[in-house]
């Protein structure tokens, strides 16, 4: 909902600004995004490539909208079959967050890396590295705003996960880090997200 919602205030701000073009860009890949989004929604499982593909267009439409304030850079371990099967729509909302309560606060440009790496015939795992403010302190600002918005993505994406794991026997659960430079002081934030991986999946 926080998405949608924002993506047409952007396109609202494009329009009274006049700027056709990037109203019309990022029209485009909305109305592309939001395509994904459902179908995505009428299936348990998406193929690992098609998640990717969605990313790389949330990404593309973030960027558009901050004026390219952040860079992202994705790392996709060669084992890994892209046809095989994972649970939609858990990797956005930790992509989302990283954005909008890690980089967004900074003066300086960001940085996001995901990477998606296989550990074992049973398990991949995928991490989302920011340089951002901390997971820690963006929630201490969160807490300070006198108009508090719900976070459901983030819930619902761990919830997916878990449920998803256990069915397949596998007792893991997300993770996030704040991680720390040499000083102490807050350098960004990991999620580190499990999810269970067989070569028993169907390809289609």
């Amino acid at each position: 909902p926080h998405f949608i919602f924002n993506s047409l205030n952007s396109i609202q701000k494009f329009i009274f600004s006049k700027d056709e073009y990037a109203a019309s860009q990022y029209l485009t890949k909305f109305s592309r995004l939001i395509r994904l989004i459902l179908d995505q929604s009428n299936q348990e499982l998406t193929s690992i490539s098609s998640e990717i593909d969605l990313i790389k267009l949330y990404i593309e439409m973030e960027a558009l909208r901050f004026d390219h304030r952040f860079t992202f850079n994705l790392n996709v371990d060669p084992n890994v079959n892209l046809d095989y099967k994972m649970p939609g729509m858990v990797i956005q909302p930790h992509i989302e967050n990283a954005i909008w309560h890690g980089l967004l606060h900074k003066e300086e440009n960001g940085i996001i890396t995901m990477g998606i790496v296989k550990d074992n015939d049973q398990q991949i795992t995928i991490t989302i590295d920011d340089n951002g403010i901390g997971h820690e302190r963006a929630s201490e600002l969160k807490s300070k705003q006198v108009l508090k918005k719900k976070s459901y993505g983030s819930k619902i994406s761990e919830e997916r996960i878990k449920l998803f794991n256990s069915t397949r026997g596998l007792d893991t659960s997300l993770k996030i880090i704040d991680k720390t430079d040499d000083n102490g002081n807050a350098a960004g934030t990991k999620v580190i997200i499990p999810i269970a991986y067989s070569t028993n999946f169907e390809k289609n």
